[in-house]
């Protein structure tokens, strides 16, 4: 009897295993040479990083959320401060925000990429903040702080729609950090100047995570800080290294927010490999763009705007009755997640903030509904085949469909309800 074809989620054993040698070759360079802790490895990791995201600096640092916590200080941003984000994104995003001294206030996503809606954020300098007479700032209603940042998220690998956000930046006068932390690779059509921009290289800074399931990922942690602002390099790295740029001469207090030189190795190997993983990905989402079409309105497929060539860190579609189609397809053997499945605004470690359901009702609908496919830069048509058969098979039955609940006083129940 055949086995049942098994899809995971996402492979990582098998991309690390093809780079076996060059792996093995950086750890015994680390052990012969000593050197743990910045030096070589890590310059070599930040000077081709920077160069491929078209920026003249990269600073690494020890995860993403470091990343964006000293992209956000070196930037400029004040403790009091409201920075703006979505609340469909990882915790990440709020607690960097959070631990830079600043506070936090969201706009909703557009419908169809799920990343920050430029009119949402329009309406939010318009209607939800007010010109303080004393210091002529920008201020939130909600935090009663000047509105000094904006973060926009590049989500699932593509980015969000920047020329929008830098015009309404220049118009409000706020920074705009890139949470690009899974947008490696990923790139944006610029129309203000007619070309195309690497996620990480729009706004005053960016941040990426290097968490291993990232398109570039280390093996453990890591993350790093793109800019073309030489200040903003220059105070991440002192954050990163207890405020020093000097060996015991601490100009701030700062913080232990280090790259490891062995990650910086491992991250420099990958990340010759990186572009080849790319186009990896984006053949399986053409893939899945074919095999799924077919299913019309029964599964929402991602959008991808004109403005932008999606590096496809993940594939998220949209079905109803997600919860028992998961469940189906993991007893299938095929492997799914949610990103995300409870809004940030509506997690209980920010009760005390105030947010309420229906605050922010795309993302609200969104995460009820979105599904994230296996996708990988191995991931083979043969594979993506079955997933495709699997999910035609599943919608197509009856048990998928919402039951309907039972009738008050054995009333009839409208199906319009």
């Amino acid at each position: 009897m055949n086995s049942p074809v098994k899809v995971p989620f996402v492979d990582l054993v098998s991309l690390h295993l093809e780079l076996r040698d060059e792996l093995v070759s950086v750890l015994d360079e680390t052990l012969h040479t000593a050197g743990f802790i910045g030096g070589p490895m890590l310059e070599g990791f930040e000077r081709e990083f920077a160069q491929f995201c078209d920026t003249q600096y990269c600073v690494g640092v020890s995860s993403g959320t470091d990343a964006l916590r000293f992209a956000l200080m070196g930037a400029g941003v004040q403790p009091g401060d409201t920075v703006v984000t979505v609340p469909n994104t990882f915790i990440a995003t709020t607690e960097a925000i959070s631990q830079a001294g600043a506070r936090f206030d969201f706009v909703d996503v557009d419908e169809r990429t799920f990343t920050m809606d430029p009119s949402k954020l329009e309406e939010y300098f318009l209607d939800r903040c007010y010109i303080d007479r004393h210091s002529g700032r920008i201020t939130s209603r909600r935090t009663g702080s000047p509105v000094t940042a904006v973060i926009p998220v590049h989500l699932y690998g593509q980015t969000a729609e920047m020329d929008a956000i830098l015009d309404l930046a220049e118009r409000f006068r706020f920074l705009v950090i890139e949470d690009a932390c899974q947008a490696h690779g990923a790139e944006y059509f610029s129309a203000r100047e007619n070309r195309w921009r690497k996620a990480g290289s729009m706004g005053q800074a960016a941040a990426f995570s290097f968490y291993p399931a990232k398109n570039l990922g280390a093996l453990g942690e890591g993350g790093a800080i793109t800019t073309n602002n030489e200040s903003i390099a220059v105070t991440s790295r002192k954050l990163r290294q207890h405020g020093e740029l000097k060996r015991y001469h601490h100009e701030v207090e700062g913080y232990n927010g280090r790259m490891d030189a062995l990650q910086a190795g491992f991250l420099h190997a990958k990340l010759r490999h990186l572009q080849k993983w790319v186009e990896g990905r984006r053949a399986a989402a053409k893939r899945y763009h074919e095999l799924l079409g077919p299913l019309g309105g029964k599964v929402l497929l991602p959008h991808v705007p004109t403005w932008a060539e999606a590096a496809w860190h993940l594939y998220v579609v949209r079905v109803e009755n997600r919860e028992e189609l998961q469940k189906r397809l993991a007893e299938a053997g095929i492997g799914t997640g949610i990103h995300y499945p409870i809004p940030l605004h509506l997690q209980d470690a920010y009760q005390a903030q105030g947010f309420q359901p229906g605050d922010f009702p795309v993302t609200e609908k969104a995460a009820k509904e979105i599904l994230s496919l296996p996708m990988y830069p191995q991931l083979d048509a043969e594979l993506q085949r079955h997933v495709a058969e699997s999910l035609f098979r599943l919608l197509a039955q009856d048990v998928l469909q919402q039951e309907p609940e039972p009738a008050a006083s054995g009333s009839p129940r409208s199906l319009a309800q």
